[in-house]
């Protein structure tokens, strides 16, 4: 694995190249890791232990709420509330921000999605935890604006994939790096050094057909286009947006999720610009991809609130420019 770098090294190592990161950022990535060796550890066992099913709550987006969800989220923010280098944290699973008011040294603040795909957590499938950090405007006064910054403000972005191993692919800004728990020493080790999407890529698709009554005219010949031209591309997808984004990232491929026309006057997009979108753009343009929601990159976007939806285009840069091209076309 690489020499058996551990992501303790890797980190101390990568932010050298930042004038504001000191021993402080590695403790916050750290914290960030350990959080998600517990989840892992919890997610492995759910099968024997009373944790699978749902809670019988719903959370802010009006979904129902799985006992891991809410075991993962109260992990994170619980070690989040102990680093003094934190002034804050968001989660998908909370109306709104937590802010740490005594930590007066802070310089971050994290949002995440405790439990991504957690819709398929009872039938063991992929899940995984996102995450991104941004820097607080005012160091040591963390405040509800500080939640709602570009995701090109974001100073580190990742996920943790709980799956047939547990793997964290992160990027800090430069190249994005995966490190895989190897739970005889319970340390996260570098696996996948500068992960790029390949070239060529895969021809791969994952997005939900079920939904293609509900698309615009652009978007079904899109579609059609990827099934029906020289070369068709195939259809992966499996319902988990870690899961799909991860297979895309290491073999190639675009996943998108449209505006949904269900509501016809109110089309909206599914998933959340703060929670998903934004940290898994940070690693696709950083792996040589591409990010958009249909006509901006998403990482251009403005958030107005903190659980605002977004349509989502995402994957190996050719293939989302081709997307968009589709998309843009004044022929409706």
């Amino acid at each position: 694995m690489n020499g058996n770098l551990q992501l303790q090294h890797f980190i101390l190592n990568e932010q050298k190249k930042f004038p504001y990161a000191k021993g402080d950022f590695t403790l916050l990535i750290l914290d960030i890791a350990l959080a998600g060796k517990i989840i892992s550890s919890e997610v492995n066992k759910a099968g024997l232990i009373e944790i699978l099913g749902l809670t019988g709550k719903e959370n802010i987006q009006g979904e129902q709420v799985q006992k891991l969800d809410e075991f993962s989220n109260s992990t994170l923010v619980n070690i989040l509330s102990r680093n003094e280098t934190v002034g804050g944290c968001a989660s998908e699973e909370m109306a709104d921000a937590v802010l740490f008011e005594k930590h007066t040294k802070a310089k971050y603040c994290v949002i995440f999605d405790p439990l991504d795909g957690s819709s398929n957590i009872d039938v063991n499938v992929s899940i995984g935890t996102i995450f991104s950090i941004y820097k607080l405007s005012n160091e040591g006064e963390c405040s509800e604006k500080d939640f709602l910054k570009k995701g090109e403000e974001q100073v580190a972005a990742g996920y943790i994939i709980y799956g047939s191993s547990t793997m964290l692919v992160l990027t800090t800004g430069e190249g994005v790096h995966g490190f895989t728990l190897d739970p005889s020493l319970g340390e996260f080790l570098l696996s996948h050094p500068d992960i790029k999407y390949p070239e060529p890529p895969k021809r791969y698709y994952s997005v939900n057909e079920g939904n293609f009554k509900y698309w615009d005219k652009n978007v079904k010949k899109y579609v059609d286009h990827l099934k029906n031209n020289e070369k068709p591309f195939s259809l992966r997808y499996i319902g988990s947006l870690v899961s799909d984004f991860h297979r895309n990232l290491i073999y190639g491929g675009i996943f998108f999720y449209p505006l949904d026309y269900k509501n016809p006057e109110k089309p909206k997009g599914k998933l959340r610009l703060m929670y998903e979108a934004n940290p898994l753009a940070l690693i696709s343009k950083n792996a040589g991809g591409l990010a958009s929601d249909g006509k901006n990159d998403i990482l251009s976007l403005k958030p107005e609130e903190l659980h605002q939806r977004v349509p989502l285009y995402i994957g190996a840069k050719s293939f989302v420019e081709e997307a968009l091209a589709f998309l843009n076309s004044e022929e409706k």
